[in-house]
This record gives structure tokens, C-alpha cells and sequence, in this order.
């Protein structure tokens, strides 16, 4: 067998070798198997990228066999060649080594050193483990030196160990994707490579999709550049084609859905063969989109479209298809209009709410209890027999929407009394949010959506456009974040993170008569000094200003770490339950914080329960404080 070209299927040639007490009854690519070191479940071919092997600990990227029942993965590599039962390396090591059948968690003893879990060799003498990839080198298998491949019938496919030839891309013909396995095929005449994928499970010569294309598609396996009509994006090689039509298509995009929700969008969207939207600008990378191919469009807003990689990205759709569900209709309205000036909410059904148009000048006590803030000079709904306020905008916001940081619609939670961190901008607070399992966002951040428009930026919207990933550093406090907000237009690079995107434009704060107001940074050879703290700002960070201008006060020593607090809410310390009231600090002289002995310098402190004296400056410390 070793010097004779062998024809597909590769396994199945390879039961008429050496092949016992490594794999039971396998056909090429079997759906299932039983392996030696794992004889109690079958083993099931499963498509689970980005895993580990378990026998040799390498990283899995397509094709591998799964136990359901265990979690259990192997890579096809392991699968088609199982390390031996005992080895020999009599040249480093004087005994046999034996592989054990059980998964414990080890320090390799050769040079490695790693500690992992996994099947290791053993010697049962020394006591020592070493990684199967540490000590077995799988030089001399019997493994076919020549495979006869039906999409490269010009000349046998040769394996290969050892890296590719330099004028190789490094990429398997058919699927395009990076070979990383430890055996391939290749032929030199041609710079045709196979990946044991493709080896193992062969894409079809021709098929009848009609979720993708009305007529029969066959596959073209060579390298040529097109432009797939699915997608529009372009391609280097095997795509499927439609002879009748011209017709072309990537392999991976034939798996495309046909009906999903994703988080951009309020409704629905549908994949369509032609977009047909002249000039159109997709509603996730906010790139020019041809209206000639194919993607995803709403039926009910004529202009939306995405291209079909965007809006099947991981960050973008939840990996749902919706081609026969019913689309359930909800009443996602918070209120029922009960006059022109009264409402009910349904947080406050006992109630009515009735409209103030103008707010109070910046009163502390009265506070909306949707975002937590001060109702200053915005116009708000009270209720008509209790103490329960919120700003009109914040009455607005709908029981269920979806969220560009999230792939799931998230539900406004109002009834909710216990202090959560804000999952876009890291705020505690303790009113209403946005949450889906354990993501939450306050109402502020959750209510963001695209486009944008901010304030410090108003001639162009911002959007998150989260694909290219990495740190952005944020026009408002300079620092950098991964979750931002961008304008999109080439020579501005504009950027917001969402605490800065979501800072009250005015606030009060005992320092001064007067509002303040949020200055958008400016540039100053002077120096600024900071009248709550005493120490220098940096004027091109985003301050917050007098009515004369005169001062430039740091954003989180106005509001400080609490603001987000409901005043006279109760705060439970997760360490040792004990209570804390969330109380103003407005006496005469600020008091001292129990653990940083300093004095507490923000507007809204934490009052522990039961006494007289102990306060805490934030949750931090009400963490760390003793006694």
C-alpha cells in the first residue's frame, strides 16, 4: 500500500493496512466511530471550531469527532492516526511509556512543562507524564503516499508533514481556509493542496440548493477570482457556479439563512438574491453595499439593507433562522395615553402620571426613576398621588428592544430594586435596566441606538462598529475602551465611549449658585485647577463649567462614583449583608470615609445603617471596610 496511488476514501483504504486497535468499523468520514481512548461512547463528526484536542491539546478548526454525552474532542488528525498504546523512546528515556485511558490533570515532564488536562503517556516506573505531542512523533505511519483525488485528476496528492513550499498560500484549494493540520495533501506540479477536511468529507460535485439559487450549482475547483452573488464579496477559488445563469457563490454562503432578527434593527430582516437598493449603505459595517448582488433587506423599511457577511456576524446575529416561526406581535409601548398631558406607565400602574413642561431648577430630592438623575430643567411625568417622577424622555423608552452590544433583545426591568454595573459604560446604579440573562445595561446606555447624534458632535451621527475590534481611545476622557461610538466618515475620527455618550448635559452641584454645564474640552496653555478636588484638569478632557466659565471641574468629582444611586435606596454589601443608605452629602463638613480615611469629596455617599458616623465613599469601599 505504501507504494501504490490510492483512491478515495482514504479511510476506508486505510482498514486494508495496519489499522487495528485504532479504528472500529470506520468509513471515510464516518458519522461516528469508537476510539480506543474512548471505547465508552461513540464519537459523533461534528463541525466545532476553536476547541482543543484532547489527546494532543492542538487547537481545533473545523471537522472534529465530539462525545455528546463527555464533551470529549478529538481532532481528525488523532482520529485517523491514534498515538500507540506504549511507545519505546529508549533514546531519551529509559522505560516504555504507556498512554493513559483516563483524562487527569498533569505537569508534562519533558521540556514543555505545561500543566494541562489530557490523556498522557506515562511511565509507571519513574511516576512521570509527558504530552502525547511531547514524545510521539508519527514519522513512519502507514499512511497513503499517494491519494488520486476526483477534483485534481491530472496528478496524484502527496502528504506533507513539514511546512508548506514557499510558493504555497498556505490554504486548501476547495475551502479556502488556512491548513493548520499536521498532514496534508499536496500536489508540487500544480500548488494544489487538500486539508484533511476536504480529505475526509468531500464538498458535492453538484447540488440543487433552492434556498441559495433556483437551479442546480456545481462546484468549479480551481483558483479564479469572482464576485459571489450572495454576498458580494469577492472570491479566489471553487466557487459553486450555476451554468445556466452565471450564477456564483461562495461554499460557506450556501449555509446562509433566510429570515433573522440582528441587533441593528428593530424588525425582522430577509435574505434576498438582489438588494435593488441603488446607492444603499449597509445597516451593520455602514459600507456602500452593491445593489446588484445579494443580502439581507426589511420589508418594512424599503432602505435597509446589510450585506449578508455583516449581518450574519457572531456580534451581530444570534445564530437563530426564523423561516417558519411565526412572528410573535407584542405591545412594546411603555404607557397608555389617558389625555393630552396624562399617562400611565406600566411601572406605576397604580397611578396616573400627569406632564410637567417645565422641570425644576435642578432640585437634588427630585429625581427620575428610570436613570437616577436630577430632574433639572427637562420636563417630566409625576405622579398625581406619590413621590414617583420620571423624565419625559426616560417615560418613553420601550418595555423590549434590541442593543448593538448585544445579540439578543433585551427587556426593560423596572421592578428591580438592586444595584448592578452597567455593562456598557461599568456605572453601579440601581434604576430601571436593560437586561437579557446576565447582560445589563441602565437605561441610559440601553437606550442608545443607531444613528446617534451626540451634542459634542452634531454634523455627523455615530455608529459602533465593532468588526475591526481593539481599543479606541475616546474624545471625552482620552482613555480607551473597547465598546465605543464612531463617526464613519473618512477624515473624522471621532469617537465616544458610552459613559461619556450618556453624561448629563447639565447638572447642579453644591460648588456652585448656578448650573453647571458639560464643556466638550477645549485647548489652553494655562493651567486648570479643580475647585471639588483642588487638583489640575487636563482641558482636553471634557470638564464640566460655571456660568462665567472660570472653573473647570472634573466630570466624576461632579457626579462621582454614586450617581447612578437612587437617594434613600438601600444598598446590601455582598460581603457581609450589611445595609448602607444611599444618602446626599450636603452637611456643612464633608464626613470621613471608613476605609479610606479620607473625606468623601463625591455628591452622593453611602451611609451605614445602624449607626451615626460610618460612611463610605462608594460600594468600593463599603467592600473593603471592617467592622
Amino acid at each position: 500500500m505504501a507504494s501504490e496511488g490510492v483512491s478515495l476514501p482514504l479511510i476506508h483504504d486505510l482498514k486494508k493496512g495496519d489499522c487495528s486497535g485504532r479504528l472500529e468499523c470506520v468509513d471515510h468520514a464516518s458519522e461516528s466511530i469508537v476510539h480506543p481512548l474512548h471505547p465508552i461512547h461513540s464519537l459523533r463528526l461534528l463541525s466545532r471550531p476553536y476547541r482543543g484536542c484532547d489527546i494532543c491539546g492542538r487547537e481545533i478548526r473545523g471537522l472534529s469527532y465530539n462525545c455528546e454525552t463527555c464533551g470529549f474532542d478529538m481532532d481528525l488528525y488523532c482520529a485517523k492516526y491514534p498515538p500507540p498504546e506504549v511507545i519505546d523512546m529508549s533514546e531519551t528515556h529509559p522505560h516504555k511509556l504507556t498512554i493513559l485511558k483516563e483524562r487527569i490533570k498533569f505537569d508534562c515532564d519533558d521540556k514543555c512543562g505545561r500543566n494541562v488536562k489530557g490523556y498522557p503517556y506515562k511511565c509507571h516506573e519513574c511516576e512521570l507524564h509527558f504530552h502525547v505531542d511531547c514524545v510521539w512523533h508519527p514519522t513512519e505511519l502507514k499512511h497513503p503516499l499517494e491519494v488520486n483525488h476526483p477534483y485534481h485528476a491530472l496528478h496524484p496528492l502527496k502528504p506533507l508533514t513539514a511546512r508548506f513550499p514557499n510558493y504555497s498560500d498556505g490554504k486548501c484549494r476547495l475551502c479556502g481556509s488556512m491548513v493548520e493540520d499536521r498532514l496534508f495533501y499536496h500536489c508540487s506540479s500544480c500548488n494544489f493542496t487538500l486539508g484533511l477536511c476536504c480529505i475526509f468529507k468531500l464538498p458535492q460535485p453538484s447540488l440543487l440548493n433552492l434556498k441559495a439559487h433556483d437551479h442546480q450549482l456545481t462546484l468549479l475547483p480551481r483558483l479564479d477570482s469572482f464576485t459571489c452573488n450572495a454576498c458580494g464579496l469577492k472570491g479566489d477559488r471553487s466557487p459553486y457556479v450555476c451554468f445556466q445563469c452565471g450564477f456564483m457563490i461562495h461554499q460557506d454562503c450556501l449555509g446562509l439563512p433566510r429570515l433573522i432578527n440582528i441587533n441593528r434593527h428593530d424588525h425582522r430582516v430577509a435574505r434576498t438574491s438582489v438588494l435593488g437598493v441603488v446607492n444603499s449603505v449597509c445597516g451593520v459595517c455602514r459600507q456602500k453595499v452593491d445593489w446588484t448582488c445579494g443580502g439581507f433587506s426589511c420589508q418594512r423599511c424599503p432602505d435597509y439593507v446589510a450585506h449578508s457577511k455583516c449581518a450574519t456576524r457572531k456580534d451581530v446575529w444570534n445564530g437563530k433562522e426564523l423561516e417558519g416561526v411565526p412572528e410573535e406581535i407584542e405591545d412594546i409601548k411603555p404607557y397608555v395615553v389617558i389625555d393630552d398631558t396624562t399617562i400611565q406607565h406600566f411601572s406605576h400602574k397604580e397611578h396616573y402620571l400627569r406632564l410637567h413642561d417645565n422641570g425644576f431648577l435642578c432640585d437634588d430630592n427630585k429625581r427620575c426613576r428610570a436613570c437616577t438623575h436630577p430632574i433639572c430643567l427637562q420636563s417630566f411625568y409625576g405622579c398625581m398621588d406619590c413621590d414617583f417622577i420620571l423624565h419625559q424622555n426616560c417615560a418613553g423608552f420601550l418595555k423590549m428592544k434590541w442593543h448593538v452590544l448585544h445579540n439578543e433583545r433585551l427587556t426593560l426591568v423596572t421592578n428591580e430594586t438592586t444595584a448592578f454595573w452597567c455593562d456598557a459604560c461599568s456605572r453601579v446604579s440601581n434604576g430601571f435596566r436593560y437586561q437579557h440573562g446576565a447582560m445589563i445595561f441602565d437605561v441610559l446606555c440601553g437606550s442608545i441606538s443607531e444613528p446617534f447624534v451626540h451634542p459634542s458632535h452634531p454634523d455627523h451621527p455615530l455608529y459602533n462598529i465593532s468588526e475591526d475590534g481593539g481599543l479606541k481611545s475616546c474624545n471625552g476622557c482620552k482613555n480607551k475602551h473597547y465598546n465605543t461610538l464612531r463617526c464613519i466618515e473618512d477624515d473624522c475620527r471621532f469617537v465616544l465611549c458610552f459613559k461619556c455618550a450618556t453624561l448629563p448635559q447639565v447638572i447642579k452641584h453644591r460648588v456652585d449658585d448656578h448650573p453647571l454645564s458639560l464643556c466638550y474640552g477645549e485647548e489652553a496653555s494655562d493651567k486648570f485647577w479643580c475647585d471639588i478636588c483642588e487638583k489640575e484638569t487636563n482641558p482636553e478632557t471634557w470638564f464640566y463649567t460655571c456660568k462665567d466659565h472660570r472653573a473647570s471641574l472634573h466630570t466624576m468629582c461632579v457626579l462621582g462614583v454614586n450617581f447612578g444611586l437612587m437617594l434613600k435606596s438601600t444598598l446590601i454589601d455582598d460581603w457581609d449583608n450589611r445595609p448602607y443608605e444611599v444618602v446626599l452629602n450636603n452637611s456643612v463638613s464633608r464626613p470621613f470615609c471608613s476605609y479610606c480615611e479620607l473625606r468623601c469629596i463625591f455628591p452622593i455617599i453611602l451611609k451605614r445603617l445602624g449607626t451615626s458616623q460610618k460612611y463610605c465613599c462608594s460600594p468600593y469601599c463599603a467592600y473593603w471596610v471592617i467592622g
